[in-house]
């Protein structure tokens, strides 16, 4: 009993040494364990190798359609289960990798509903779907003899290391995934640059590739950044004005569908930052988006807050991490193809040295069969009995003739040739040997010569890619340079502005006051008091200002034309003086002081004016001692445009009764010059790109296209142009315009000249026949055509007609259909140099600059009057008299 006793003890102590042993703490299980989970994810599922460009399941998809692949179209369902002898996991991960590969058009032959990345519909069960590879994939993906193998997870099966892919096809593809601790997002790009970009690399020249997504859209590049960590690229939707009151999206940006940007959009005019009447999705194969606007709601503006609110612009974050020996790698996309380019030509290579082995041992034995038959070496071995005696015959008699081989003959030659047929050696002819052999010799030369010049090889290899799958993979989105929108200009303002002038508040929720204006949440509001202090300050529910409030409006930022024009009494008994500024840059919710900072400082006159307007007033001052001139009056144009922050000129240092407005001013201000920056396709009061002119306020842009419309528009920064603008003017009312067109109908040329009759509208001036097109367009006042004709059969060749268009027709209504240019065949018409035409020039008004207040601190007193005297002055617009 004890000693069973003593058994069961020693027992229990080795159990309790045992566990003692496997204790591991929580630190060493977080350092081994999601260590090993943390490089499993990133190399095993997240991140795409550089070698091939595919994750591991999406490899394994693509050995496992090779692998069923018959030509036929096989259920997607089928190919999955297939996948997953290679892959350990679930059958819903790797359809939907399938699916992914399949929408992108290049690796799978996709039957059925493989869904939408337009409209994001998902694709039909795989049960009901059905795919093949495509004859690229075909060609450049796989290459088993020499294609690197490894087992299976469960050691049944070998499956591809990476696949012998011959293309850059992570970046055709593009891919994107999320690890443990770090994550990649590798953007698609365009099928052709992408092989004109490694052509280039071969030949040692630069190159730059860009993003190219099947979504269209446009693309904004510049702060690309090669694809690296920190880059970014803008895409935006392709809209254009249908009508005045719709818009039509015909592309969308790229990761977004149309259901996710419609539902954006609802939500922004749910919000009220844009106001649609309602949306029509009509897509089907292309995308068509209506979205119907309602009366007085101008198309442009809506166009840039469709940008600013909606998904119609977004910004993706391209990072550039590869899986390279086993290790992630962060490099940018211009690195990625030249290293899978440079793969590409070790594959090549690879390729051709498998070749020229195969073909030399053809070579080899068809050069034996010759000697074999053609001597015949079979007959030696008639009178042998063993095995031994039938290798040796044959060697025996094959030394005599084999002198030019390559390399020796092995027992496994002899062999071969002891399994030739009596039949083939009966039939066996000597010339057709000889010109096997040649051929032979011919494809080894050319697969040395390919080895010998190994670069010329790859470039005429990635030509015959571009040649053979290259059509219809044309660059589907657009780049462009996007010029930034100002959300603040776009807004619809939906919050009505109210002020308590006497309490001096300010706010959306005191609708007991006084109405000021409509305004958004994100509108910043300016606000005078009589006291001479100014703010800015965002549009709230209630925000105290200061008390008697003379002036509130919305502040536009960096605004130079609108100048307040001001008078004001320096402390309580002093001077008053008088000066015109403008507020282009301050900080929001600090108070700035207009005054000299007295106590007891007013303001007796304020008007705010829009245009750099000057009123003319009239002061007038109290009755006191011996005063001579108690009335006159003063124009504030005759006073220079400074900073906000200047004393003023002194009108006068005695009592102001009162100021009376005598009479309403004009604008100042030189008119406005404007350039049309063709990079960004927008008008621009910054000097870039070309001139249009300067404008005034009535004066409008003549706008063509290439359709046959034209219309006039008011010069609005927000303006958005067709592509297919051809004229882009100052318009003048009085100059004609000269147009040469074909009329589909008729089929002929015509000649017209008409004014712009209707500038409320767009106007088609020329036929509506589907041929008609328009030919030449000319907007000077005398301009001349040469008309190129056709040789007629028999006939010497017609001279060339001149046109001088003022003579050929006078200028006849814009539906008129014109005279005909000419009954022959016409083959080109050039326009020449217009005939000279003096116009007449305007007398300009007199011009004033806005000083930035930078420049003209100190300035106060610079020109200063007699205080019993007017003063020179200047100003107009909103006005407060007190």
């Amino acid at each position: 009993m004890e000693e069973h006793n003593e058994e069961l003890h020693a027992e229990n102590q080795q159990h309790e040494n045992n566990a003692q042993e496997t204790i591991t703490k929580v630190t060493g299980m977080y350092k081994d364990w999601f260590l090993d989970y943390a490089s499993y994810v990133i190399l095993e599922r997240a991140v795409p190798a550089i070698e091939d460009g595919f994750k591991p399941v999406q490899r394994r998809i693509m050995h496992s359609m090779k692998d069923l692949d018959d030509g036929r179209y096989n259920k997607v369902a089928n190919i999955v289960g297939h996948t997953m002898q290679y892959h350990p996991h679930g059958d819903a991960s790797i359809a939907d990798a399938m699916v992914q590969i399949g929408q992108k058009d290049l690796l799978i032959d996709a039957q059925g509903n493989w869904g939408n990345i337009l409209t994001g519909d998902r694709a039909a069960a795989s049960r009901y779907i059905e795919a093949r590879l495509s004859k690229f994939a075909l060609d450049v993906v796989f290459s088993p003899k020499i294609t690197e193998w490894q087992s299976s997870y469960d050691g049944r099966k070998n499956e591809p290391v990476n696949l012998p892919v011959k293309f850059p096809l992570l970046l055709a593809q593009g891919a994107e995934g999320i690890a443990v601790g770090l994550s990649t997002k590798i953007l698609p790009h365009n099928f052709l640059e992408l092989i004109d970009a490694s052509i280039k690399h071969l030949q040692g020249k630069r190159f730059q590739i860009y993003p190219d997504f099947p979504t269209s859209g446009i693309m904004d590049v510049s702060n690309y950044n090669d694809g690296l960590r920190g880059g970014k690229v803008r895409v935006r939707a392709k809209i254009s004005q249908l009508d005045k009151n719709t818009l039509v999206i015909t592309e969308i940006p790229f990761a977004t569908n149309t259901s996710s940007l419609i539902e954006s959009i609802l939500k922004a005019n749910d919000k009220g930052k844009i106001k649609i009447k309602k949306i029509e999705d009509n897509t089907a194969a292309n995308v068509e988006i209506l979205v119907h606007l309602p009366n007085n709601i101008s198309p442009d503006k809506t166009i840039d807050a469709l940008y600013a609110f909606t998904n119609c612009e977004n910004s993706i974050s391209p990072l550039g991490c590869i899986i390279f020996d086993n290790t992630p790698l962060f490099i940018g996309v211009s690195e990625m193809l030249r290293r899978s380019t440079d793969h590409t030509v070790v594959l090549l290579k690879a390729e051709l040295e498998i070749q020229l082995a195969e073909l030399q041992e053809q070579w080899h034995f068809a050069s034996l069969e010759r000697i074999f038959i053609e001597n015949r070496i079979y007959r030696e071995i008639e009178e042998e009995e063993t095995w031994d005696g039938v290798i040796n015959a044959i060697d025996e008699g094959l030394k005599p003739h084999i002198t030019h081989l390559k390399r020796a003959v092995t027992v496994e030659d002899i062999t071969r040739l002891t399994e030739i047929r009596i039949k083939r050696i009966s039939k066996f002819d000597i010339d057709k040997a000889q010109q096997k052999i040649d051929a032979l010799e011919e494809s080894i030369a050319e697969v040395r010569h390919h080895l010998e010049n190994l670069i010329t090889y790859a470039i005429d290899y990635f030509t015959r890619l571009k040649k053979q799958y290259g059509e219809g993979k044309e660059r589907k989105t657009e780049i462009r340079i996007f010029d930034d929108v100002d959300a603040r200009k776009v807004i619809i303002r939906n919050t009505k502005l109210y002020v308590n002038r006497e309490e001096g508040f300010i706010g959306t929720s005191l609708k007991k006051d006084e109405y000021v204006t409509e305004c958004s949440d994100i509108d910043d509001i300016i606000a005078f008091t009589r006291d001479g202090k100014m703010q800015i300050t965002k549009v709230d529910s209630k925000t105290f200002i200061g008390k008697n409030i003379i002036h509130v409006a919305i502040f536009k930022k960096k605004d130079k034309r609108t100048i307040y024009n001001m008078i004001y009494r320096d402390g309580k008994s002093g001077p008053s003086y008088i000066k015109r500024f403008a507020v282009t840059s301050v900080t929001r919710g600090k108070e700035y002081d207009l005054t000299q900072g007295n106590k007891g400082s007013m303001v007796t006159y304020f008007s705010a004016n829009p245009n750099g307007e000057a009123e003319v007033v009239t002061i007038l001052l109290r009755q006191a001692g011996s005063i001579k001139k108690l009335k006159w009056d003063i124009d504030f144009a005759d006073l220079g445009i400074k900073g906000r922050g200047v004393k003023g000129n002194t009108v006068t240092k005695y009592s102001i009764k009162r100021i009376e407005l005598k009479e309403k001013g004009v604008s100042t201000l030189k008119p406005r010059k404007i350039w049309f920056d063709d990079t960004v396709q927008r008008l621009n009061v910054d000097g870039r790109g070309e001139l249009i002119g300067e404008f005034k306020g009535e004066d409008r842009l003549l706008v063509i296209n290439q359709k046959g419309e034209l219309k006039t528009i008011l010069p609005e920064l927000t303006a958005h142009f067709d592509s297919n603008m051809i004229v882009l003017e100052k318009w003048n009312p009085e100059k004609p315009i000269s147009a040469i067109y074909y009329d589909g109908e008729k089929e002929r040329y015509y000649v017209k000249r008409f004014l712009v009759e209707n500038t409320s509208k767009v106007e088609h001036f020329i036929t509506d026949h589907p041929k008609s097109q328009l030919e030449l367009l000319m907007t000077d006042w005398r301009p001349m055509a040469e008309v190129v004709f056709y040789k007629q059969r028999g006939k010497d060749q017609k001279p060339n007609m001149e046109v001088n268009l003022e003579e050929f027709i006078s200028v006849k209504g814009i539906k008129a259909l014109g005279n005909q240019l000419t009954s022959d065949k016409v083959r080109q018409i050039n326009v020449l140099e217009s005939l000279p035409y003096e116009e007449e020039i305007a007398v300009p008004t007199e011009e004033m600059e806005v000083v930035d207040e930078e420049t003209v601190q100190g300035e106060a007193n610079s020109n200063a009057a007699n205080d019993s005297e007017e003063p020179p002055v200047a100003g107009d617009g909103q006005i407060g008299l007190f």
